[in-house]
């Protein structure tokens, strides 16, 4: 005798049956780092470090100094090796081709790589307009003719972020972003900021002091 249902019933069976289980929350993430141990020099700076980070995501790393924080942002960007653990990209190795890797990282690291010899329309190398309009976004288009060597220490580093403006690497890597930078500028880093994750893309941050990255996870390194 065939199975007789209440309509109800039978469309809440159906529900159950057809549709996919829940997804974990890893299964979500654009990022993750499994296990991840890394040495500075001689010495362990973090061991057995997971973490997973979603498009559109951020992530800021705390500890005090020498906790691992720039270690393991140059560890993210294929710059450092790491002793232990895997990186996973959109579930792939991340780390198995650097080349292809490197293209998916824009990665701001405590020295600005700015050029002394060039000017800083020159250090952006790329097309005129375009570059100019990179440095607008952190107010320093005035500067654009000017030989880096006379740049302050602030201005320097504005000159670094606007380079954010002209990547489309969805990964981003911050070391200490808004050290020596004005209030003005912190907002327009923010600006560039929201607008990278409202594409996809997710930042990693390493810093002491507070940045505009509004509900992004807190991962706290402890020194080894």
């Amino acid at each position: 005798m065939p199975l007789r249902l209440p309509c109800l019933e039978l469309l809440y069976w159906v529900a159950c049956v057809t549709s996919p289980p829940p997804r974990h929350l890893t299964d979500l993430a654009l990022l993750t780092a499994n296990d991840l141990a890394a040495f500075r020099g001689e010495r362990l700076v973090f061991s057995h470090l997971d973490f997973f980070v979603p498009e559109g995501g951020a992530l800021l790393l705390a500890g005090p100094n020498g906790s691992g924080k720039s270690t393991l942002l140059r560890v993210l960007a294929g710059l450092a090796r790491a002793e232990a653990g895997h990186l996973i990209w959109n579930g792939v190795n991340a780390l198995a081709d650097r080349v292809e890797h490197a293209s998916r990282v824009a990665y701001v690291g405590h020295l600005d790589a700015i050029k002394p010899g060039l000017t800083v329309l020159e250090n952006l190398a790329a097309p005129g307009a375009v570059a100019r309009a990179a440095l607008a976004r952190l107010g320093v288009e005035s500067l654009a003719e000017l030989p880096a060597r006379m740049l302050s220490a602030g201005q320097r580093r504005r000159v670094a972020l606007s380079r954010l403006a002209l990547t489309a690497a969805p990964l981003w890597l911050l070391d200490e972003p808004t050290l020596g930078v004005d209030a003005a500028s912190v907002d327009s880093l923010g600006i560039l900021l929201a607008e990278h994750r409202a594409r996809g893309g997710i930042v990693i941050a390493a810093t002491h002091l507070p940045l505009p990255l509004p509900a992004a996870a807190t991962l706290t390194l402890i020194p080894a």
